[in-house]
């Protein structure tokens, strides 16, 4: 065999132990994501359950990234301090060791027969999770058979002179070896595949101990460079805190150790004579200990972080996203809620249009005028933002809850956009026809258009709530809201004719704006109403395809 055709080989055994890791952890997001969440946020009350959550999250998921994501999305809301984040993170790193651990052990026979099991799964006529635990048992069986696959293939060039010599370099300098294993694992984003195949190539003799301690160092490090890079949400610097923390922790400890390695090296091979399981035992061991060094001293540190970081006091441009996280999107649990923050946003945007409308209505001011239809710019830029996120996620990585869920978050941003178009292509320039032309309402009806004006702010906070809890009683409120702003509207309308019946001062020209204001709030409504609460009740079989009766239709 050539060595050309060993390097494909080698590249394709590589390729499919990532694949594998990369089935284990999508797997795992689809059945078990929403909970680890719920898990990761319950714990981050108090450092020391948070550290266990880490531990546990990120050995279910296999990806400290991932598990970062959750918890950086938590931080960067303001949900939680920076003390108990920074102590997932080390849980994360402890965890991320122990699938590695595990398959330091000789367990390739396995692998067929998690194949089969996965096979079995994914193919069978059931629910979702059936599948996703399918694809989490193939992913498993070819991370098994890509490792013993190269084992075997280094076996025969264990002394081949052109291997040695090439890694003679690696082996002689350990800050090189601990560079090229940190750009590789930022390059593949796995540290769990890196650190596999560093043993692989420690047990058949390629590289000595000391220099696969140094590339397992380097994968340390390298791992936590991506959220640094990807995982800061918006300019905010504060946002980038715990990446940044994270790195910082790691890069002192990768120094440290590398100043000490000769030493370390000869007591871990002491320990434990084989060199994949020295290699999986240098690694673990490494984040318990930096764990333990760094657990005490959080609270300076995390006072550091904010010193190095403050956050951005000046307001930032209101069009532009704050959750939208790119590196979110190979997490699609954390990209959905980052999704669903950024569409409240929309719910608070349109609140500040209805209350500028409603000083319109009353002032008759140019500038609140021109302020409020600005706004609508930002509503039009989110909904886009949105929208161009939420279609860029890669719909195989998407359970059937998730794919409903972004159906209900662009529908939310749709419907919040569309009513904002109202408020500025109708609502708004009656205010200034008002103003321009000094036409006066009575009393009465100023009273009945600011009273609906403040029941359309009162249904969108309710709808902001329900597109976040879910709850079929609330939406049930908010469609019955509907048929009540419309017996408003019909009564406002009768009042207003009984006035100009009675020769009341309203003319002509007042009436039709009159009726025009409210025929326009009536639009708003129903897109408040059909963001939120159509959703839930359709789901439920809640929701009628038409008011109007068969008899009806009939005739």
């Amino acid at each position: 065999m050539s060595f050309s055709i060993t390097l494909i080989d080698l590249a394709g055994y590589v390729a499919l132990l990532l694949w594998g890791t990369h089935m284990v952890q999508t797997g795992i997001q689809r059945t078990f994501g929403p909970k680890l969440r719920a898990v990761l946020g319950g714990a981050l009350r108090n450092r020391f359950l948070a550290v266990l959550a880490g531990i546990g999250v990120t050995a279910v998921l296999q990806s400290s990234t991932a598990t970062g994501l959750m918890v950086a999305g938590f931080a960067a809301g303001g949900l939680v301090e920076l003390v108990p984040a920074l102590a997932v993170m080390l849980g994360a790193n402890i965890g991320t060791t122990l699938i590695v651990q595990v398959l330091s052990f000789d367990v390739a026979a396995a692998a067929p027969a998690l194949i089969l099991i996965g096979f079995v799964l994914f193919r069978r006529d059931s629910t979702t999770q059936t599948h996703d635990l399918g694809r989490v048992f193939i992913g498993l069986g070819l991370m098994l058979m890509a490792l013993h696959q190269l084992l075997q293939l280094m076996v025969p060039y264990e002394d081949a002179p052109s291997l040695r010599l090439m890694l003679g370099a690696v082996a002689t300098t350990p800050v090189l070896a601990a560079i090229l294993a940190a750009a590789f694992t930022w390059a593949v984003h796995s540290s769990v595949a890196v650190v596999l195949l560093v043993m692989s190539l420690a047990a058949n003799g390629v590289v000595p101990p000391e220099s696969a301690f140094a590339l397992v160092l380097g994968a340390n490090l390298g791992t936590a460079i991506n959220p640094v890079l990807e995982g800061a949400s918006g300019d905010d610097p504060a946002n980038r805190r715990l990446p940044v923390g994270n790195l910082l922790a790691r890069g002192l400890g990768v120094v440290a150790v590398l100043a000490a390695l000769e030493p370390i090296g000869e007591w871990m091979v002491t320990i434990d004579p084989d060199n994949a399981r020295a290699v999986a035992d240098f690694h673990t061991l490494f984040n318990v200990v930096l764990a333990v060094v760094f657990f005490p001293l959080l609270t300076p540190y995390s006072k550091l972080l904010q010193r190095l970081m403050p956050r951005r006091v000046d307001p930032a441009d209101p069009s532009r996203p704050l959750y939208l996280d790119a590196a979110a999107r190979e997490t699609p649990i954390v990209a959905l809620g980052g999704a669903a923050r950024e569409a409240m946003r929309l719910a608070d945007v349109l609140e500040t249009m209805l209350h500028g409308a409603r000083d319109a209505l009353v002032k008759g001011d140019r500038k609140v005028i021109a302020e409020t239809r600005r706004m609508d710019d930002v509503l039009d830029h989110l909904n886009t933002a949105i929208k161009t996120y939420l279609t860029s996620l890669d719909p195989e990585s998407l359970s059937e809850a998730d794919h409903r869920r972004l159906g209900e978050i662009l529908n939310f941003a749709m419907n919040m956009e569309q009513a904002g178009d109202v408020v500025d292509r109708n609502l708004l320039p009656h205010c200034a026809k008002r103003m321009k032309r000094g036409l006066e309402f009575s009393k009465e009806g100023e009273a009945e258009l600011l009273a609906m004006m403040d029941r359309l702010a009162i249904n969108l906070r309710t709808a902001a709530s329900l597109f976040m809890t879910d709850d079929r009683r609330a939406a049930r409120l908010l469609v019955d809201e509907k048929v009540t702003f419309r017996d408003l509207e019909a009564a406002a309308t009768q009042s207003h004719f009984d006035r100009l019946r009675a020769g009341r001062r309203d003319t002509a020209e007042t009436s039709a704006l009159h009726l025009d204001l409210l025929r326009d709030m009536k639009r708003v409504n129903g897109h408040i109403v059909a963001a939120a609460a159509y959703p839930v009740l359709e789901r439920s079989g809640e929701l009628l395809p038409s008011r109007v009766t068969d008899g009806e239709q009939e005739g």
